[in-house]
């Protein structure tokens, strides 16, 4: 499947506006909500799971801007990757990751708009293309955030 610039931009706007309805406005005790996690993997909280999701979208503008990972993820597999995120965020406060989603979101827009319009459309990928701008978002937006908040109100 080819995508073009606006397919792509515009999902990652809609996903970026429903996560962002859903996290703005969070009372202090719901950003500390536990999500479902498998037995043996870290325990994130509903702030966990965002910085998640936004460390991915930013990995997502690099490989799209063509840059490598930052020398401390290299080599690293995504369980790994995901485990330094946490131990990286965990004690941070949620209005630094709020902060952080939203600047993520504006560098990927930048990005978007900086690539040349056949970019998008010259090679064959496949429908969910690049996911963590909003089909990885979505997923832990409604499985994790969702089922955390769910489960308190």
């Amino acid at each position: 499947m080819r995508h073009t610039r606006g397919e792509v931009a515009g999902r990652a706007r809609r996903e970026f506006d429903n996560l962002d309805r859903l996290v703005t406005g969070l009372r202090p005790a719901d950003w500390n909500r536990r999500v479902p996690r498998p037995e043996g993997k870290d325990p994130w909280t509903v702030k966990d799971a965002l910085a998640h999701i936004v460390h991915w979208k930013a990995h997502t503008a690099r490989v799209i801007r063509g840059e490598r990972r930052p020398a401390e993820l290299r080599g690293l597999d995504v369980n790994a990757v995901n485990q330094l995120i946490y131990q990286r965020w965990r004690r941070r406060q949620p209005a630094d990751v709020l902060q952080w989603h939203r600047r993520v979101q504006a560098e990927i827009l930048r990005t978007l708009a900086e690539k040349p319009a056949d970019w998008f459309t010259r090679r064959e990928r496949g429908p969910t293309w690049p996911s963590d701008l909003d089909g990885h978002s979505a997923h832990h937006r409604v499985k994790d955030i969702g089922a955390a908040l769910g489960r308190a109100r």
